[in-house]
């Protein structure tokens, strides 16, 4: 039964590369007061103004009171991992946002390599410049892989559970993987493994009994006051095994793909890039007051 599906799981991460492609001819960058994020875009694709992303003159509205920021996984950037996520948020209404952290010198387009104490503050500076343009209070925070387990330094050690609402895991890493599973993902992406010469300590500190994972693991999955969502796919072949990316602890949610869709087959790459039932409980993790159930119908939603 698996079988006529490995073609489409291998066809969807290529799907998202070519996407990222096609978003290097974008003739407009999206508006962005930051000198930093604009000599980011440099280096990386760009979202169109006409998207209506990274617009900094969105106001939240009542119905979707704060801003969604989106950190991208390990080997990411602001714009390829969100092609299909950050249209369907903002056609739904909601103020959506974007940021590249991680860099290393001199490597283009692939971020989140940096040690993931300082991409945590990177961060942590982009919620304030979101906040600050927007006048939210609080925002919401999806990351997928790496950008979905990062964010949890932030709010246990940087202050960020006073200006986060919710944090939505796509396939996270919140307790690590083994280096076999990190070496995958860099194979999956063309052109990762020749850009990566020198270290890479965004990869390391995913590593399992990494000192990073230690002072993560010394604390608390959650901080009180923040909702809590994970999102995983027992195809997960880069978090492994796929469980280790579930949370404990109070007002957290914790949800298998194939719970809701048996038939979906995305692996780390896809769930996090192409997925619209993904996209559909994203939303639903967003606004739980008005969520609807997830199903594989969710995909023509």
């Amino acid at each position: 039964m698996k079988l006529p599906w490995r073609p489409l799981r291998t066809l969807l991460p290529a799907l998202a590369l070519a996407l990222s492609v096609a978003a290097l001819t974008a003739p407009e960058a999206a508006a962005d007061p930051s000198d930093d994020t604009r000599a980011s875009q440099a280096a990386a694709p760009a979202a169109t103004a006409g998207s209506g992303w990274n617009d900094y003159s969105c106001k939240p509205s009542a119905a979707h009171p704060r801003p969604v920021v989106l950190v991208h996984g390990t080997l990411g950037n602001s714009v390829d991992n969100w092609l299909v996520l950050a249209p369907y948020l903002k056609n739904r209404g909601y103020c959506v946002f974007s940021l590249d952290y991680g860099k290393l010198p001199g490597v283009p387009l692939f971020y989140g390599l940096g040690p993931i104490a300082k991409s945590a503050e990177e961060l942590s500076a982009y919620v304030d410049k979101v906040r600050a343009a927007t006048g939210a209070d609080k925002v919401d925070l999806v990351g997928h892989s790496q950008g979905g387990a990062m964010p949890r330094y932030y709010l246990n050690f940087l202050g960020g559970k006073d200006k986060v609402n919710s944090l939505t895991g796509i396939a996270p890493n919140n307790h690590g993987t083994t280096l076999s599973g990190l070496v995958t993902l860099m194979d999956k992406i063309p052109g990762a493994r020749n850009a990566l010469g020198g270290l890479t300590p965004g990869l390391t500190d995913q590593a399992i009994g990494s000192d990073y994972l230690k002072k993560m693991n010394s604390v608390p999955d959650t901080v009180p006051g923040v909702r809590y969502t994970v999102i995983a796919t027992k195809y997960d072949e880069v978090v492994t095994p796929y469980t280790s990316g579930y949370l404990t602890g109070p007002d957290v949610r914790n949800v298998l793909l194939q719970d809701l869709c048996a038939v979906d087959f995305s692996e780390h790459i896809a769930i996090g890039t192409v997925d619209r039932v993904v996209a559909h409980e994203v939303a639903n993790a967003l606004d739980p007051a008005n969520a609807t159930p997830t199903t594989c119908a969710s995909v023509i939603g």
